[in-house]
């Protein structure tokens, strides 16, 4: 069956942001540079991300919430910090994402760790490299440390 032909007017910016925010969830930063070339002035895009916010239809905190727990499983504390800080969240929002997930830092590092190598380094260079490998990930020297004193055991480690 022949699909319709398009209209050739352009979606608004309303329908456009909607349409954005069904597919995820975006920060109010992020959504305004994404519609910044579409809008007829600053103020009407400033306008216009003020009642999707009233409606509920945009939330940094959703935001932070959906791309934490996206993104746990596979990067560390420093690394989404930093990430949420690039997405112009409030600091009292990071602070708050910070603080829950210092409280899985080290099980999150040990299933990184175990998914890419599984056992303990053999000599230094092997440990360097997963060293390299965790801190390349937003994990602190101090969780290898952690890791290397429990002989990468999981001992006391519960994985989601």
């Amino acid at each position: 069956m022949p699909r319709p032909p398009r209209s050739s007017a352009q979606p608004s910016l309303k329908a456009r942001a909607i349409t954005a925010l069904a597919r995820r969830d975006y920060s109010r930063k992020e959504l305004h540079q994404k519609l910044s070339a579409f809008a007829e002035s600053e103020q009407a895009l400033e306008d216009l991300l003020d009642l999707l916010e009233t409606k509920k239809l945009l939330s940094n905190a959703r935001f932070a919430d959906a791309f934490v727990n996206q993104r746990q499983a596979k990067f560390g504390l420093s690394r989404l910090v930093y990430e949420l800080e690039q997405h112009g969240l409030d600091p009292e929002l990071v602070q708050a994402q910070k603080q829950q997930l210092a409280q899985t830092e080290n099980q999150r590092a040990f299933a990184v760790w175990a998914k890419r190598f599984g056992f303990p380094p053999g000599n230094a260079l092997e440990k360097a490299k997963q060293m390299r490998f965790l801190a390349s990930r937003g994990f602190s020297p101090e969780v290898y440390r952690w890791l290397e004193a429990r002989n990468f055991a999981p001992t006391d480690i519960q994985l989601p």
